[in-house]
């Protein structure tokens, strides 16, 4: 499996002085956000994580390999391809069997993450359970990827798109644990309240490092959620995005978009009805997960 894997040079840097790394996704930079802001946020987001004494380690497939760790001109490649497909679990062996180029999701990050022996992943929402399952039966593979690959997973929460409350049933039937941090309310993406609790309220590094840790020592494996609201200076009101959110999906169901073409086209369509101000808050969301999560890195690195 090792095989696969190709370390940048600051990340094979990091392995051997022993420092702690997190894991970054690179389907934010090729279908979250529209280029230029994608490549200069995910450059601010790595030195987030730089600034707070740990390594970020952006993750994509490439020529046949998983790259842990890209240098500039891999962000902006994958900032302006049209060429970059979104991988998923299923995806993986043929994006790597056929040397295509590959953005990878919150599932295939962590895979790649925990091949890479990497504990601690950041993104801006995890996928869930979207509205409409109970027909469509579109259920993202990220929350099978957090029932059985063990990383912890900092988050703002699930994208508001998706039914909150059966996206954490799903993830109470499977044993992934969600924790909130700074308050009981589980977050929502674009708001800070999702009208649902998190399972567990954890404000600090330490206390979720502890947690984590004592998760996996008992052979439980399996992701862990931390949902890291968007600040307050930046969420937005959660009857306005529902409403967004409602418009949107109408749209997308009469023009038949589905499958994994739906989360891009809503996000897209959101920041068009919100006159940009959701791209905004998405851009702040990450920043500030990319603090929480480095803080956590540092805190398992620690305890290590």
């Amino acid at each position: 499996m090792h095989s696969y894997l190709v370390f940048s040079e600051e990340v094979r840097a990091a392995r051997l002085a022993g420092k702690p790394v997190v894991a970054l996704e690179s389907t934010i930079i090729s279908h979250g956000m529209p280029y230029p802001q994608n490549v200069q946020t995910a450059r601010e987001v790595e030195n987030i994580i730089r600034e707070q004494g740990a390594i970020p380690a952006t993750i994509a497939i490439m020529n046949g390999k998983i790259h842990i760790g890209l240098s500039d001109e891999e962000l902006d490649l994958l900032g302006q391809s049209a060429e970059a497909l979104k991988v998923s679990r299923r995806d993986l062996p043929y994006v790597l069997s056929t040397q295509k180029l590959g953005a990878t999701t919150v599932a295939a990050t962590m895979i790649c993450a925990e091949l890479a022996g990497i504990q601690v992943f950041v993104t801006g929402g995890i996928g869930g359970v979207h509205r409409g399952a109970e027909i469509s039966f579109d259920i993202s593979a990220d929350l099978q990827e957090l029932a059985k690959t063990s990383v912890a997973v900092v988050c703002a929460g699930a994208k508001s798109i998706l039914d909150l409350g059966l996206t954490l049933e799903y993830l109470e039937t499977f044993g992934v644990p969600v924790v909130s941090v700074g308050q009981t309310a589980f977050p929502a993406f674009f708001t800070r309240n999702s009208g649902f609790d998190a399972d567990f309220r954890m404000d600090t590094a330490e206390e979720q490092a502890d947690f984590i840790q004592t998760k996996w020592e008992l052979g439980l494996r399996g992701g862990i959620v931390i949902a890291n609201p968007v600040p307050e200076s930046d969420a937005m009101p959660r009857e306005e995005i529902e409403q967004i959110t409602r418009m949107a999906l109408s749209e997308a169901e009469q023009q038949g978009i589905s499958g994994k073409a739906v989360t891009p086209y809503l996000l897209a369509k959101i920041k068009e009805l919100t006159g940009g101000r959701s791209l905004e808050t998405n851009i702040a969301l990450v920043k500030h997960n990319a603090l929480a999560g480095a803080r956590l890195a540092l805190a398992l690195h620690k305890k290590r």
